[in-house]
């Protein structure tokens, strides 16, 4: 019957006697098999390596199909409990479920549930038996999922503040292979939203026709525009998830270029991006994912305060300016390694230059940046601010505002620190940055940031 079974479903399609790659894909599906689609084709291929043509016959499809579906440990599995190696009556399958899935109730209902779920063969289901076939549509099937079903869409309490969310967090998301030479590309931000992240990186310079770049400054990796890293962002934000997109901005542009920036931005998104506070205006806690679904919201430095913003939205403040001031200490580790970087792309460019070998003065200066009040208002939960120590975020930092603090920096703090960083974490956003040595793109282990609670 297993043969008859078999030849009832592909005849049709062997008609002409061969068949195509395509054709053998629809005929996988009709069978009602999950494949890989780059597994069948490089099985497809191997089997007419050595003739002129790109079509099977009705025998080397059953070569490729017992390949790809008889798999020796199922095949093993089934044998442990079929007497006869062909056919598990109703009563050996209960065996199985109980020894083997740790079922403990109604054994005896679910095999057969799952006989008349999954046995394709009509004759064998009707004796209440489960085939080979079957039992491989079963153990291929969500039942046999390792992960539990209840917990594959949301199950946990979204309400919090976004600070007590472990947010997925993209570092020069623009990047798709070294942090020195290689493309921009805008595949890195599609599939950063594709794989359900929450937070992406966009580094802004000046670029020309009074267009903002995105790429990774002082360094040869290309570039692509501002506006059509937006235009991703607007396609695939949610594809996945329903939960904010938050786009941290590493901002390197002149207030004319950030103009064009919120312009971008507004434009492009519309209601998708968050311009203003829900609920009350003066914001003494972080909203939850649940209240920020659907929404974008910018990451970036701020002028004056989120109430401030809210109030001017409705006038036209083209034009105008307004200084961040922020003491840069220009001895941390985390900066001397992004000078590494940018010298190393500097050498590159200069070929022969010598490499200044003496280490970088300790000195600390102010730092003022120039913020374009337009883009300034759009930035709303999300305001970066500098890190000076745990003391000073305590005493001074709004709920709002957040903090980047650099790998190595972050490490020493969990060993001399670690309950003011678990404090910290509970009330501000926390993003760690790889160290700028990480060329190649290597990414740090998050568990020990983690583990003190650090959300991005």
């Amino acid at each position: 019957s297993l043969h008859t079974w078999f030849l009832s479903i592909i005849q049709d399609e062997f008609r002409d006697g061969k068949i195509d790659l395509e054709s053998t894909m629809k005929l996988l599906t009709k069978m009602q098999i999950p494949f890989d689609f780059t597994h069948v084709k490089h099985v497809f291929k191997k089997t007419i390596d050595k003739r002129k043509e790109q079509r099977i016959t009705i025998e080397d499809f059953r070569a490729i199909y017992q390949t790809i579906v008889h798999r020796f440990e199922f095949y093993e599995l089934f044998c442990a409990y079929s007497p006869n190696g062909s056919i598990l009556a109703d009563t050996d399958l209960t065996k199985f479920l109980r020894r083997e899935q740790h079922e403990a109730k109604d054994c005896e209902t679910i095999a057969l549930e799952m006989i008349f779920k999954y046995e394709p063969i009509e004759e064998v289901r009707k004796r209440r038996q489960m085939s080979f076939e079957g039992f491989i549509r079963y153990m291929s099937s969500e039942d046999c999922s390792i992960f539990k079903k209840d917990q594959r869409t949301v199950y946990q309490d979204m309400n919090h503040p976004l600070c007590d969310y472990f947010i997925s967090t993209s570092h020069n998301t623009y990047l798709t292979s070294d942090q020195l030479l290689g493309p921009s590309d805008l595949w890195g931000y599609t599939s950063a939203l594709l794989k359900g992240c929450r937070c992406l990186e966009i580094d802004c310079w000046d670029g020309s026709n009074n267009e903002p770049v995105v790429y990774h400054g002082h360094t040869l990796t290309g570039k692509i525009l501002f506006r059509s890293v937006i235009q991703v962002v607007d396609k695939y934000a949610f594809a996945v998830s329903d939960y904010p997109v938050v786009l941290s901005l590493e901002n390197h542009c002149s207030p004319e270029q950030q103009e064009i920036m919120a312009e971008h931005l507004e434009f492009i998104l519309g209601d998708r991006l968050l311009t203003s506070t829900i609920g009350d205006s003066v914001v003494t806690e972080l909203p939850s994912p649940e209240a920020l679904k659907f929404k974008i919201l910018v990451k970036n430095k701020k002028v004056g305060t989120i109430e401030e913003g809210v109030l001017r939205r409705h006038m036209d403040c083209r034009g105008e300016t307004g200084e961040v001031s922020e003491f840069e200490n220009l001895s941390d580790d985390e900066k001397s390694g992004e000078k590494v970087l940018h010298q190393s792309a500097d050498t590159l460019k200069r070929k022969g230059a010598s490499r200044s070998s003496s280490p970088p003065r300790k000195k600390a200066k102010m730092k003022k940046n120039k913020i374009a009040i337009i883009l300034s208002d759009l930035v709303i939960y999300t305001q970066s601010v500098k890190f000076v120590s745990f003391e000073h975020s305590l005493d001074n930092q709004k709920c709002y505002e957040n903090n980047s603090i650099g790998e190595s920096q972050a490490r020493r703090f969990l060993k001399s620190s670690a309950k003011e960083f678990v404090s910290h974490t509970s009330r501000f956003i926390t993003r760690i940055y790889p160290k700028g040595s990480r060329t190649r793109s290597s990414n740090y282990n998050p568990q020990e940031f983690w583990n003190v609670g650090c959300q991005m």
